[in-house]
């Protein structure tokens, strides 16, 4: 489906390079452009671009700033008030103000799409109108540090209540026809993961300025080899996710581009679906979890797999991110235990060889997933306790599929929504959570609830520590194997990726020029 827009500026073609534009390359895919039904980072790039947030994350920095807002603060422990800035509008005209945000966050938690991101909404009571540009969060869960940096997230985007309807998800065409955008650009046409266009918004009012390149093109890749040719060849301007590691190796070593490395956070790991796995009861299951936890070489697939641009995970909180430990490498080890993995299963009655119905995805985590995956069922199966059926499924029928329960085992990643460990913990396993996988425990959402309300960082990191543990020694709903840091590719006389490249996972395209 392509869809160019008369009357709202012609955008760049895509074609190349050169010329006043920028185009950027990308091998993710766009799952929709409706914010209700989006919580994947190819969606979250074109978000990044042309929706506003009350707060948003400047270049480089962790704290959440205003954006459509003027400020935010707590009136009282449980209610966070923003007054927005006067005078907003989106693209098509139509006034921003209170109403767009109650309508924004209500619509958010009404709909609740299993895809979309309401999941990190669980502590937003209610949303009520103070006055045109005055809006009140009342929270169930008083103290919440985390809520401010949740409004920058794909939760927080803000609609335009004339163009959205309440209760659906609206098509990615219609999206595109109504210009329901207030951020940085707007979009000129739109072909779905193959060609977006856009021409800066003039009347953006918020934290990130006015961009520096008026027309940006988005050119989307079937694959990563395509997309490493044209940057090397200069028919883009920058390759932004995802390079594989031995192109990444390669082009470090060409002068004709320049590689930027930005902070760690992407995770990768294995969701179990607590109710289709293997097991008879919830007992074997977890035994089940416990062998394979016992049985998988992180280092392997980070050193032979990925080159050793990504490391050994052995938390769902990545280190390098504040509160994480290792409870993985203390309770099953750095290395396979062939032994600890039968005897969990042998303890539980578990017969083996083990059948494990295992899915990945091979267009949306980057090329090398075939091979990480791959390499996952030949460990497994080499310690004779398993026996592995290995499919792969593309991004958007994928993203469909694993939420209906039609994979018992399968693979995700995660880029975070803002920098706080909490935000590796949450939006796991506290209930209504992203991954759909039937995992709920009051014992770990009670855990979760105190250790985002503690203020004192000494008490925090010990509840974030006991948390992680309890995860990996009790229940195991997910498999952290590997983190990875950002990795971009840009013609050197590109400027601003280096500073868009930051614990936020948020590519502005209006901080390049060149």
């Amino acid at each position: 489906m392509t869809l160019a827009l008369a009357g709202c500026g012609s955008g760049r073609t895509g074609d190349g390079g050169g010329g006043a534009g920028l185009v950027i390359g990308t091998t993710d895919r766009i799952f929709a452009l409706d914010p209700a039904a989006a919580y994947d980072n190819g969606s979250l790039a074109v978000e990044t671009q042309v929706y506003q947030y009350l707060l948003n994350f400047g270049p480089g920095d962790t704290k959440p700033k205003p954006d459509a807002a003027e400020k935010c603060e707590f009136t009282t422990p449980t209610v966070y008030q923003c007054k927005l800035k006067s005078g907003l509008k989106f693209v098509n005209g139509n006034p921003l103000t209170a109403n767009s945000v109650k309508f924004s966050f209500d619509r958010m938690l009404g709909i609740n799409d299993p895809n979309g991101p309401a999941v990190l909404l669980n502590n937003l009571d209610k949303t009520e109108v103070v006055d045109e540009l005055t809006v009140n969060f009342t929270l169930k869960v008083a103290n919440d540090q985390t809520f401010p940096s949740v409004l920058p997230t794909q939760a927080g985007v803000l609609v335009d209540e004339k163009s959205f309807p309440k209760d659906r998800v609206l098509p990615d065409e219609d999206v595109v026809k109504a210009h329901p955008f207030s951020g940085p650009f707007d979009i000129t046409s739109y072909d779905k993961n193959k060609l977006v266009e856009y021409k800066a918004n003039k009347d953006y009012n918020g934290l990130l300025g006015a961009p520096k390149t008026e027309t940006v093109s988005a050119k989307y890749y079937e694959s990563p080899e395509n997309m490493k040719l044209d940057i090397q060849n200069g028919d883009i301007d920058v390759a932004y996710r995802s390079l594989s590691p031995t192109d990444i190796a390669a082009l470090r070593n060409d002068s004709n581009v320049k590689v930027h490395d930005g902070p760690g956070g992407e995770l990768r790991y294995i969701v179990f679906n607590l109710n289709t796995m293997p097991g008879n009861d919830p007992a074997q299951k977890l035994a089940v979890r416990k062998a394979i936890a016992s049985t998988v070489d992180r280092d392997a697939l980070s050193q032979n797999v990925y080159k050793g641009t990504y490391q050994p995970a052995y938390s769902s909180v990545p280190q390098g991110v504040t509160g994480a430990t290792e409870p993985y490498k203390e309770i099953y080890g750095a290395k396979p235990n062939k032994d600890a993995a039968a005897k969990f299963l042998a303890d539980a009655g578990v017969t083996t060889p083990v059948t494990l119905n295992l899915q990945y995805n091979p267009d949306h985590y980057g090329g090398s997933s075939s091979e990480e995956y791959a390499a996952i069922k030949s460990q497994l199966e080499a310690s004779g306790l398993f026996k592995v059926n290995l499919q792969s499924t593309e991004w958007v029928t994928y993203q469909d599929e694993r939420v209906q329960d039609t994979y018992p085992l399968y693979q995700l990643g995660w880029f975070p929504d803002f920098p706080d460990p909490d935000n590796y913990l949450t939006p796991f396993f506290a209930p209504n959570n992203f991954l759909e996988n039937h995992f709920e425990d009051p014992a770990i959402t009670a855990q979760l609830t105190a250790e985002t309300v503690e203020a004192d960082t000494a008490k925090r990191a010990t509840l974030l520590a006991q948390v992680q543990r309890d995860l990996a020694a009790n229940h195991i709903s997910m498999l952290p194997l590997l983190s990875g840091k950002s990795i971009a590719v840009s013609k050197p006389e590109v400027q601003g990726v280096g500073s868009t490249l930051d614990a936020s996972f948020k590519f502005r395209y209006g901080v390049l020029s060149k």
